[in-house]
């Protein structure tokens, strides 16, 4: 019983700690895309992506975790369709007004969590995320859903940092303090991926005068 009881108090613990994240999404949904940062990352993102990707016009994609869909936006016009897919309520209906805006038919935001839903209706020829990952809990359980979200063949392109001393978010933050490249390759190769390789595409330069440089790493199944 007592061990039953610690078990469920980690489960809310956990809940209550994404329900926290999620609200800090929400709440800067609005403002996103304000931030220059924002746009030159994901600039050299889908510039690093491109030259890793033999991305053709015919394929479809998914952005998981699209936020306000700048990434998306920049790379429109090298995809058939790109499904926008965040579960923060306030950043799909930012991404929802962007595409009426631009009428950017071939994008379309949904609101979804993944962590909590399968998605199964449709499979992809590249899955790509951008500093999304170290948010994540269970990373080999996304691991998992993205394999099985893939096409026979298909890429899947993760952008996030590099292992870091904690620093990069607030001490109370609930994340990952990045990643090593080589272990998250095994990890990958465990669920059935291959032919991966990474690069360093962007270096996020923070007021407490660090450098967290971000990768970009691209695998296929």
């Amino acid at each position: 019983m007592f061990l039953c009881r610690i078990f469920i108090s980690s489960i809310r613990l956990e809940n209550y700690n994404n329900i926290l994240e999620m609200n800090t999404f929400n709440d800067r949904a609005r403002n996103w895309d304000k931030d220059p940062l924002h746009w030159e990352r994901s600039g050299a993102i889908a510039n690093s992506l491109l030259e890793m990707i033999p991305v053709t016009p015919d394929m479809e994609a998914l952005e998981y975790g699209a936020g306000t869909g700048i990434l998306s936006f920049l790379l429109s016009e090298k995809f058939s369709e790109i499904t926008l897919m965040d579960n923060s309520e306030e950043m799909v209906k930012v991404m929802r007004e962007k595409v009426a805006t631009s009428q950017s038919e071939n994008l379309k935001p949904l609101l979804w969590d993944l962590v909590q839903n399968d998605f199964d209706s449709v499979k992809f020829d590249c899955i790509f995320s951008q500093m999304v990952l170290h948010h994540l809990p269970d990373v080999e359980a996304i691991l998992n859903k993205w394999r099985k979200m893939l096409k026979s063949g298909g890429y899947l392109a993760i952008a996030d940092l590099f292992s870091e001393d904690g620093t990069f978010h607030n001490a109370d933050a609930n994340v990952h303090w990045g990643f090593d490249p080589e272990k998250l390759s095994d990890a990958l190769r465990l669920n059935g991926f291959k032919d991966i390789k990474h690069k360093t595409c962007f270096v996020i330069k923070r007021n407490n005068g660090r450098n967290y440089p971000v990768f970009l790493l691209i695998a296929k199944t």
